[in-house]
């Protein structure tokens, strides 16, 4: 090789290390690394407001704390992920309030039917105000830290038994979570209801033995439940709130400074969020009305009062059966809440 070409070739060698030190000098390594674990796969719309948010966080914090996002159980199922962020073997999880109260039986309030209002904004009044911090703060006894409630969807209803009014869901059998509270949800309206695992859920539709089920638009439409169910309503009674948890060790690391950062990032996501689940739940109702197989009606807000009405008290009674005094107090300050929005 010639005098020139060496020199050529030592420039470029010094340049590329050059590029790459200052590449290394602008992207440090992160300080404070997070392991955020979720049930969702990476396509929907979970897993994609968390990268948002981790974007975020990233930048607001000069690449200090660094979020790892481990969708569609990698980190375990959802009892493996809550004990996980509790114990400090991960850092944090998204976790759908259902499988919380085991470890915390106050967040069960948000399985009472009709919790929220309709209206978006108005339910994220209660969300971010005096009740839902209330919630928030619920989980500090039990080893995390709750930063915030996501919205991911509203519960409706299917059977393939009349759901034309109120006085039709009499008798009818309805699968649910294993919850008293939703149990008692339907006992209001002289239905019964039984626990079922869901990955049994299709089968028993299709073999009757529950003539129906609860829940999201898009769920239903993915499970292909429709496909087994004659009629569905949407309803919108029941609120599917995932709760963004860490570990209070690590979080209690964190520079003040970064911990606003981190709230503040999950709370400019969240609308984003809430309109691409609000979205697929619409594009789900369309998927099952294109199908042919299931008769669908929307219920107006008449028809979702007067359901409220007839399930609020015995559910309630449940929560409180369940949650005590501290139970109490927070039906207290979400009923004083709820009376301010006047709906």
């Amino acid at each position: 090789m010639s005098p020139y070409r060496r020199n050529l070739l030592a420039v470029a060698v010094a340049g590329t290390l050059s590029l790459a030190f200052g590449l290394a000098q602008a992207q440090p390594k992160a300080k404070y690394t997070a392991k955020i674990g979720h049930l969702e796969a990476a396509a929907q719309p979970r897993h994609q407001g968390l990268l948002k948010v981790a974007e975020l966080v990233k930048s607001r914090t000069g690449g200090e704390v660094e979020f790892q996002l481990f969708p569609s159980s990698q980190l375990g199922n959802a009892r493996q992920m809550i004990e996980g962020t509790q114990l400090g073997t991960s850092e944090g999880t998204v976790m759908p309030a259902a499988f919380l109260g085991g470890f915390n039986p106050a967040v069960s309030v948000l399985d009472i039917p009709y919790l929220f209002p309709s209206d978006r904004a108005a339910a994220q009044v209660l969300r971010a105000g005096p009740f839902g911090r209330a919630l928030l703060d619920s989980f500090s006894s039990r080893g995390f830290v709750a930063i915030t409630l996501w919205p991911n969807g509203r519960k409706s209803l299917t059977s393939n038994k009349s759901l034309e009014s109120l006085e039709a869901m009499k008798g009818q059998k309805f699968r649910v979570m294993d919850s008293k509270i939703l149990m008692e949800q339907f006992a209001a309206v002289n239905a019964s209801a039984v626990a079922i695992q869901f990955g049994e859920l299709y089968t028993a539709l299709q073999t009757g033995v529950v003539d129906g089920q609860e829940n999201p638009l898009d769920t239903i439409s993915t499970m292909k439940f429709h496909e087994v169910q004659k009629n569905l309503v949407v309803t919108e009674h029941g609120v599917m709130e995932d709760v963004v948890l860490f570990n209070p060790d690590w979080w209690q690391k964190l520079p003040v400074a970064h911990r606003d950062a981190i709230v503040k990032a999950f709370d400019e996501v969240r609308p984003e969020f809430e309109k691409n689940k609000d979205a697929a739940q619409n594009a789900a109702l369309e998927i099952i009305r294109a199908s042919g197989k299931t008769n669908v009606r929307v219920a107006d807000e008449k028809e979702r009062a007067r359901i409220r009405e007839a399930m609020y008290a015995r559910s309630r009674a449940a929560y409180l059966e369940r949650a005590g005094g501290e139970g109490q107090k927070l039906i207290a300050l979400y009923e004083q809440e709820r009376k301010k929005l006047g709906n």
